[in-house]
């Protein structure tokens, strides 16, 4: 079935300024200033009428003018085809002789001319397929425990009854569950405590808009704080496994079957009366069932017409039951093998997510919550994908950004036939020259892929390019057939001349792992300033929840690196308003600011700048929510509040320079001393005489010093 894909604001403004041949950061800053909300879409007129600031853009320049006049005559119009992500149509004959037929360049299969909407018009017969990545999720973690544990499981034979699993997902522990993941559905799993098939498969149907109204009276009948409504003594037995509750279109179909009599056929055409609400259809259903109650159970017209009311009211929310269990049994299998067999169902979920590091960054968190290790990338143990190794998760090549899938293949598969990679100059000799360009290089050095075979990064990311020379040349004499007096080609087995560089700080390796990974995967920016923020009772993100416990709304201090800043227009005032995402050494959290705050911050809200947070904290639905209401450089503040600096040297040089900077900084609060391995293997502490000051840049300035092993600030 065809899709026609529109001209939408954003896109508008971005396919004008490329015809326009406008730079892409002026089209870019334009296009990102309208908002995106896929499900209410804003158009372009509506966004210049609510924003200021995208009006001063557009009028800053008389390129940008035109660019904003020709969008907003062509938003609207449609832009492309293409085809529909899972409808199709089946016919009792070629499909040209009912419609018009498209071929979507993209696909082998013949598209209809008309959308979903008209091809059951012109009489066909819409399906729609869905695939599903969690049946993949399943069957890699089979793969995983069959070749971990060599057991061979059939996951359509796995007991519905697994108490693990159902005190599990009780708990809100549903990461990577299928159906089962968003904050709002874990609130709902610690209320409702599923601990039965049945009960999933309710939490299905309820868990969408309007039959949610339901759940705390599920809840409540199912701990046995309320008594359950049957509506009718001969419906108790059909409405016994909800609580009372009509959930399923099944269940109507049931009461109008077991009460007034009516056949299967005549049951499916109340249901669908009851869905399209047509009055005159109602009233007809209405009197049938009023009169087939009398008849067939004897109950009363007044009794008969308010049962039929609420029914109604069920039907409008009513779920397909035989749907909504398919979907639960995929949800218990995710749950049971999270459960059971936890390190292979979490490698399992991170191989399917492999490209989007949003999601990734949840698992990492995940992982680290369930006390699994996820070990950093290697070229010698990783594989193209997550892999199991020791009850331990190592990273995947193929999911550092830039680091192509067949590449990746290509590089194991050279691993496989020819064995380990012995050291950096094994492995350049080994890599065949179409497989590594300069992007997936680098990020591999920046990930620490090569770490094993030589630890040196920013050595290793220096010579980048004099060593892919090397691989060519060398791919350059194997093909004209040159070989030294030995008979191997020339320079193998040794790597060209590398110059020296030196070695990156701890912060500027984070810095350049977080952009290959996507997120801090070895250690975390503020893991040195650790006991400093404990001092100031800054508190970390894993703790928050057990502080709001003691005081349910109250005012915490919070640092964090930012990771990403979205910025939005309230409906309502029209006023701005962003949503931070901050990573600290314990997870990922976001925090909403406020117009007032956000142009008072903004020069601060750049991603990687290390922010303190003074933020009003609350539990709402059991989920913690942070409104940011003051915002400072979180580095400037604690160099002002710093009481002590330990900096951990293995070579004389560093005193020198250390001495130089105090000299510069001057007198202060703070006590400095210096530690040194000494012959004998003990460690020697120096200790500073007097107080000095240290400002954020002296911190640098001495954590980048050749010979300073790492720093401690207190």
């Amino acid at each position: 079935i065809i899709t026609f894909g529109k001209l939408q604001a954003r896109n508008t403004v971005r396919d004008v300024g490329r015809v326009l041949q406008m730079p892409y950061g002026q089209v870019d800053r334009l296009a990102k200033m309208i908002p995106n909300n896929p499900a209410n879409p804003v158009t372009l007129q509506e966004a210049l009428d609510a924003d200021a600031d995208l009006r001063a853009e557009r009028d800053k320049e008389e390129t940008s003018q035109k660019l904003i006049e020709i969008a907003l005559q062509l938003e609207g119009l449609y832009r492309h085809a293409s085809t529909h992500a899972a409808g199709v149509v089946i016919s009792d004959r070629p499909l040209h002789q009912l419609c018009p037929v498209y071929r979507d360049p993209r696909s082998d299969m013949p598209v209809t001319q008309f959308n979903m909407k008209y091809v059951e018009q012109a009489g066909l017969v819409k399906f729609d397929f869905l695939g599903l990545k969690t049946l993949t999720v399943v069957q890699k973690a089979l793969q995983l425990v069959e070749e971990v544990h060599g057991k061979k499981i059939d996951i359509l034979q796995i007991p519905l009854d697994d108490a693990g699993a159902y005190e599990m997902i009780a708990r809100g522990e549903s990461v990577g569950v299928f159906q089962l993941e968003s904050s709002g559905m874990k609130d709902t799993l610690r209320k409702m405590k599923p601990n039965r098939f049945e009960d999933i498969i309710a939490l299905v149907s309820l868990y969408r808009p309007g039959p949610m109204d339901n759940i705390p009276k599920y809840c409540s009948v199912k701990d046995g704080h309320e008594e359950a409504d049957y509506l009718h003594p001969k419906l108790r037995p059909m409405l016994e496994e909800t609580y009372g509750i009509m959930v399923y279109q099944e269940q109507v179909m049931q009461a109008a079957q077991i009460l007034s009599g009516y056949t299967l056929g005549g049951a499916d055409l109340l249901r669908r009366a009851m869905g399209k609400k047509i009055k005159s259809e109602m009233d007809a259903q209405q009197a049938m069932f009023v009169k087939g109650a009398a008849e067939h159970s004897g109950v009363g017209a007044e009794q008969a017409a308010a049962i039929f009311v609420q029914i109604e009211k069920f039907a409008g929310y009513g779920f397909n039951k035989s749907h909504a269990a398919a979907y639960a049994l995929i949800a218990y299998q995710t749950a049971w093998l999270k459960s059971n067999y936890p390190v292979e169902f979490m490698a399992a979920s991170m191989t399917l997510d492999y490209g989007n590091t949003d999601k990734l960054a949840i698992f990492k968190q995940e992982t680290q919550r369930m006390g699994i290790p996820l070990l950093p990338p290697d070229i010698n143990k990783s594989g193209v994908m997550f892999v199991v190794e020791e009850q331990k998760i190592r990273y995947a090549l193929a999911a550092l950004k830039g680091v192509g899938h067949g590449a990746m293949e290509k590089v194991i598969q050279e691993r496989n036939d020819g064995g380990l990679f012995k050291t950096l100059a094994d492995f350049i000799n080994r890599l065949d020259a179409k497989v590594m360009n300069k992007k997936s290089f680098e990020q591999l050095i920046c990930a620490g892929a090569f770490d094993s075979l030589y630890p040196k990064r920013a050595q290793l990311y220096e010579n980048m390019e004099s060593l892919l020379r090397h691989v060519q040349a060398q791919a350059d004499e194997r093909s004209s057939g040159q070989v030294s007096l030995f008979g191997e080609p020339q320079g193998a087995a040794s790597l060209p001349p590398m110059k020296d560089a030196q070695e990156w700080d701890i912060l500027e390796k984070l810095r350049y792992e977080f952009e290959a990974v996507g997120f801090y995967l070895s250690s975390h920016p503020l893991d040195t300033k650790a006991a400093q923020m404990e001092r100031m009772k800054i508190i970390p993100f894993s703790r928050l929840a057990e502080e709001l416990d003691r005081r349910p709304s109250s005012r915490v201090q919070m640092a964090g690196i930012l990771i990403k800043k979205v910025e939005k227009v309230s409906a309502k005032s029209g006023n701005k308003f962003a949503f931070l995402q901050m990573s600290d050494a314990t997870g990922v959290y976001e925090v909403m600011i406020f117009s007032e705050t956000l142009s008072k911050s903004r020069s601060l809200l750049e991603p990687g700048n290390a922010l303190l947070l003074t933020c009003d904290a609350d539990i709402k639905d059991e989920q913690v929510r942070l409104l940011g209401q003051i915002i400072a450089p979180l580095d400037t503040t604690l160099a002002d509040k710093m009481m002590e600096l330990n900096v951990y040297i293995d070579a004389a040089a560093p005193v020198k320079r250390l001495y130089d900077l105090m000299q510069v900084e001057g007198a202060g609060n703070v006590k400095i001393s210096i530690f040194a391995k000494v012959p004998d293997g003990d460690t020697a502490e120096i200790a500073l005489k007097g107080r000095w000051s240290v400002s954020p840049a002296a911190i640098s300035a001495i954590r980048s010093t050749p010979g300073v092993i790492r720093i401690a600030e207190r």
